[in-house]
């Protein structure tokens, strides 16, 4: 059983340091909010070994997330309430070791890789970082079938991941030496490494980070497709996340893609009418591609398909939305 110190320090770490994902995950239900908690609170303990290792050898890195991943699977006491509230929650929850593994051998990449040559090099490390997460949530949420849930969890993950990475592309050159963004995609539009450290925000850069922006959009067409695929009282949290995640697309447009001079930040009024303009739609439409077509500022694109993707990311407006009217007339007789 987990332990409710385990969780009140998950929820603090939360509260502390993941503000959006916080507002989100105060919304889901009390059986997956708590765990939630303690999920985010071992991601984010592990993520901190690489994150806030300035002067600390690589091989203690390594050493620290060797012992972090042998608590988390239960192969060594934990000396910490998070990691014992998550070994405790992998086996109420039968969470596979082999996602617990998958997340630790991304925390190892980011000890010595900081370049990605391509997305598809970036979107194996993801694997582990954002995919490995999306899987872990959807255990907790416990769908009757999990494995319709799973691929588009994973999208919605891989899709959370980069918004963060394009937003915060100075302060990972800045405090980490690290670039998100797939080297080929720079190549393509003739931005260098030089120029980003210059912070220079040029239009090769604009159009670059419009490709990915893009990129990002489909596997967040992609992930809201599989919403209906979880618990009804998950559902509408998970919509939240996404329409959040995604205002920050909006946000970089607005700036002129400019990610170099600051991070942007989504207004805390700003997310609150979000969730109130989301609450509305889902009052009157519960299908969550509709609502959120509507809410977030991510386009419609029939039949878009992503090359790198592979797969249709939308099933079209007039589907969607003649399947939101009888759903609106349905809730009303």
């Amino acid at each position: 059983m987990v332990s409710d110190d385990g969780v009140a320090r998950g929820k603090e770490i939360q509260r502390r340091t993941g503000k959006t994902f916080h507002l989100a995950t105060r919304l889901l239900p009390a059986r997956v909010r708590e765990a939630t908690y303690v999920l985010y609170a071992f991601f984010r303990v592990a993520d901190e070994v690489v994150d806030d290792a300035e002067g600390v050898p690589p091989a203690e890195q390594r050493a620290e997330l060797e012992r972090l991943r042998a608590a988390a699977l239960g192969e060594e006491p934990p000396d910490d309430p998070v990691l014992a509230a998550f070994s405790d929650l992998r086996e109420t929850y039968d969470i596979p070791d082999a996602d617990v593994n998958t997340f630790v051998d991304a925390m190892l990449t980011d000890v010595t890789k900081s370049r990605y040559e391509t997305f598809a090099e970036l979107r194996a490390y993801m694997d582990g970082s954002a995919a490995a997460v999306g899987r872990m949530m959807t255990a907790v949420m416990d769908p009757d079938e999990p494995e319709r849930a799973l691929p588009h969890a994973t999208a919605l993950g891989e899709a959370f991941q980069l918004s963060n990475f394009l937003r915060d592309v100075r302060e990972d050159i800045v405090e980490r030496d690290r670039i998100y963004l797939p080297q080929e995609t720079l190549d393509e539009h003739g931005v260098t490494e030089a120029s980003l450290r210059e912070f220079e925000t040029t239009d090769a850069f604009r159009e670059a980070m419009e490709r990915e922006l893009r990129r990002t959009e489909a596997l967040y067409r992609d992930g809201v497709a599989g919403i209906e695929h979880l618990p009804t009282d998950c559902q509408f949290p998970v919509l939240v996340a996404a329409v959040l995640y995604a205002d920050h697309h909006r946000l970089i447009r607005e700036r002129g893609y400019d990610v170099l001079s600051e991070t942007p930040s989504i207004a805390t009024a700003r997310k609150l009418a979000l969730v109130a303009r989301t609450r509305w739609h889902w009052l009157w439409n519960r299908d969550p591609e509709t609502v959120f077509l509507r809410v977030s500022c991510v386009p419609e694109v029939p039949g878009d398909v992503d090359p790198d993707h592979g797969h249709e990311q939308s099933r079209g407006v007039g589907r969607r939305l003649l399947h939101g009217a009888v759903e609106g007339l349905r809730r009303l007789t």
